[in-house]
């Protein structure tokens, strides 16, 4: 039976990357309602996880996924943290607000979070896992792929930005993937209870 879950965002980019990562499993992922709005009001990645899955959850009484993520950078005492989406009017704006602030600092460590929680339709939190990717910010953006801070996000063990990295490799060891991986072996488990 395919397990229906109901993505707790407006972003079909978003639900494009979860259904990768859920490939492998009877899993159908639908974008909630334009119109069921959640204010993310936590103070942690893994609390404005829990808080949007769980409202979806409830207010739709179906199986819900949502994923809060950021970058945090330790000069900036990790900002931009759970503002990282809103920390300009544009991705390019955000971009050069952390590098105008960072300014020629010597510290450019920095690390994406992510945190995915999965809620039951009563709105209870099944499950959630947290990845976190560290890496070092750039001087200047480099690479054109992905999306956010990826071009000013650098690995030096594989030398090159998120927005250089071709796709399977940044699936594979980005914070979104190392939190699915974690989830991943909990899913059957859960579909086995949610239908039976």
């Amino acid at each position: 039976m395919v397990q229906k879950l109901v993505v707790a965002t407006g972003n079909p980019g978003k639900l494009r990357e979860m259904q990768a990562y859920l490939t492998d499993l009877d899993c159908e992922l639908v974008l909630k309602p334009a119109d069921l709005e959640v204010e993310e009001t936590g103070t942690t990645f893994a609390e404005n996880a829990c808080l949007k899955a769980s409202q979806v959850a409830k207010a739709l009484g179906q199986w819900a996924i949502a994923d809060d993520s950021g970058l945090a950078i330790d000069a900036l005492d990790g900002a931009p943290g759970l503002y990282s989406a809103r920390y300009g009017p544009t991705e390019a704006a955000c971009i050069d607000r952390v590098l105008a602030e960072l300014g020629d600092s010597s510290d450019r460590q920095a690390a994406f979070i992510c945190v995915v929680a999965i809620a039951r339709p009563d709105g209870s939190i099944a499950t959630q896992a947290e990845g976190i990717c560290p890496g070092e910010i750039l001087h200047a953006p480099r690479g054109v792929g992905g999306f956010g801070y990826d071009p000013i996000f650098y690995l030096p063990e594989h030398q090159m930005s998120f927005a250089e990295m071709p796709a399977d490799l940044k699936h594979r060891i980005s914070h979104r993937g190392l939190a699915f991986d974690q989830l991943l072996p909990h899913l059957p488990a859960l579909w086995a209870i949610a239908n039976d």
